[in-house]
């Protein structure tokens, strides 16, 4: 069993920065895939960024590349998603989670653990 509880949501205006957090705790937190998902009222949750488990390889959704970047911290049982150049579409309910894959995957279906989310909201 893996816990995943988020962090660092906010209010921010358009442009602005945000680092979301996920500490993770139970099971060996290095032996999953982590990604994050979004959220917004009314849509169906979404892939936004993935990381394996040994930080060796990373992907993007086209509409957050070159804005987002997903990172992990072994040590801190933490992974990170810095979202740089926010726009308002970006708000929604940021969501990590855990996958027992040694690829990226980016179906919710495939991933077993989630956190409870945390909102970030952009203001134009």
């Amino acid at each position: 069993q893996v816990q995943l509880v988020e962090s660092g949501g906010g209010l921010v205006q358009a442009g602005g920065s945000l680092r979301l957090s996920c500490a993770a705790s139970g099971r060996t937190f290095s032996g999953y895939t982590m990604g994050w998902f979004r959220q917004a009222p009314g849509k169906e949750r979404e892939f936004v960024a993935a990381i394996t488990r040994s930080a060796d390889s990373t992907l993007y959704a086209d509409s957050v590349k070159g804005r987002f970047t997903i990172s992990r911290d072994t040590a801190k049982n933490t992974v990170y998603l810095q979202m740089n150049s926010l726009k308002p579409e970006d708000t929604a309910v940021y969501y990590c989670a855990a996958a027992i894959f040694p690829a990226i995957v980016v179906h919710p279906n495939d991933y077993y653990y989630w956190g409870q989310g945390t909102q970030v909201t952009v203001s134009s």
